[in-house]
């Protein structure tokens, strides 16, 4: 076991694993507690992680996967080596209602009737994406968020790809059976685990704190090796950023865990990938803020003016969603030097935000 600092809980060593965090199986990470990488319909993220605990009463599972035959082959087999089936599944624990943490929830559900429990505040983002399914044209606020930016053509062509996707995406929808408060505490296995709310990737993203174990099931919050995006969701909040870095805040203040994410491996110090988001942050605040002095007006042109990705990349090498990504995460930033004093903003006639150094 790790040792720890007077007054910090002692944390699980780093579990035995593959090379390739994407392998499939099931890995063990805590006492009666194994992660499964299910496989993702997309270029970029290749798996998310599933953890699976149990009790003597079944097996509970934190997020779900993306609903597809190749999701429920994997989670099938991965089950099966642990001497279960889906029919053990008692529960479902969402982190937050992107469709690769919760529609292989709903899915299940349909087949079973399992619980499933989401954060109370994902419901404004799991209402509109029922009601888009009614519509001969579904909302689409990145598009208008875009325009905001001042990135007319990318609005045009994120829309466009939201229509091809859309075209295709057969993956279920509906609403949880429970709704998650912050601080309330559920069972996950035989572990208890106490629900924080962490808006900021989405509004109503919650991780899971094992107090006990020393662990956090930190879902999409706490990455170890990308940077989560901020406030990519049917019904985005209006200061993604300022949520997010508040919610690194309030997973800092409180003991060092392992690091149980819902995409890369396991890793054994929650608090030291905090640290470096943080400073990733910092760091992309002071070159936007570098970039307004240099004369850039609109969220486009800053994120124009920096690189993207390990791979140094301009905002026009990017695909579609990824630079639509990229400039809203922009657009937020801006907003935090408006709210900190350096910058002040205002909206011109045609919509577009402008700003401005102080």
């Amino acid at each position: 076991m790790n040792q720890e600092s007077p007054g910090q809980a002692t944390r699980p060593a780093v579990p035995d694993q593959p090379d390739d965090w994407t392998e499939p199986g099931a890995h063990r990470v805590l006492d009666d507690v194994w992660r499964l990488p299910l496989p993702l319909p997309s270029n970029g993220l290749r798996a998310v992680n599933v953890y699976v605990a149990r009790d003597e009463d079944g097996l509970t599972l934190v997020d779900s996967g993306w609903a597809s035959p190749e999701t429920a082959a994997a989670l099938d087999r991965g089950l099966a080596a642990l001497g279960h089936t889906t029919a053990d599944v008692r529960r479902i624990v969402v982190t937050h209602a992107h469709h690769d943490h919760y529609t292989h929830a709903i899915a299940l559900r349909g087949n079973s009737g399992l619980e499933v429990l989401l954060g109370r505040g994902e419901r404004p983002t799991v209402d509109a994406v029922a009601a888009d399914a009614g519509a001969d044209e579904p909302a689409m606020p990145q598009y208008d968020l875009l325009l905001r930016a001042g990135a007319p053509g990318l609005a045009e062509a994120m829309a466009e790809f939201g229509r091809a996707i859309r075209a295709v995406n057969t993956a279920p929808w509906g609403s949880p059976d429970r709704w998650l408060d912050d601080g309330q505490v559920v069972g996950v296995g035989a572990h208890r685990v106490e629900t924080l709310a962490t808006p900021g990737h989405t509004r109503g993203h919650v991780v899971l704190r094992d107090e006990a174990a020393g662990a956090l099931f930190a879902g999409d919050h706490v990455l170890p090796h990308i940077t989560p995006s901020i406030g990519y969701e049917r019904a985005p909040e209006p200061a993604p950023l300022r949520s997010y870095l508040s919610s690194l805040r309030l997973v800092r203040d409180l003991p060092d865990a392992l690091l149980l994410p819902a995409h890369g491996r396991v890793t054994a110090s929650v608090h030291t990938r905090v640290d470096d988001l943080l400073v990733h942050h910092e760091q992309r605040l002071a070159v936007a803020l570098d970039l307004l002095r240099s004369g850039a007006t609109t969220a486009h042109q800053v994120a124009a003016g920096m690189s993207w990705t390990r791979r140094e990349h301009k905002l026009d090498d990017l695909e579609t969603e990824h630079a639509a990504l990229a400039v809203l995460e922009i657009a937020a930033h801006l907003d935090v030097l408006v709210d900190r004093g350096p910058a002040v903003a205002e909206d011109d006639t045609d919509g577009v935000r402008r700003y401005a150094v102080t």
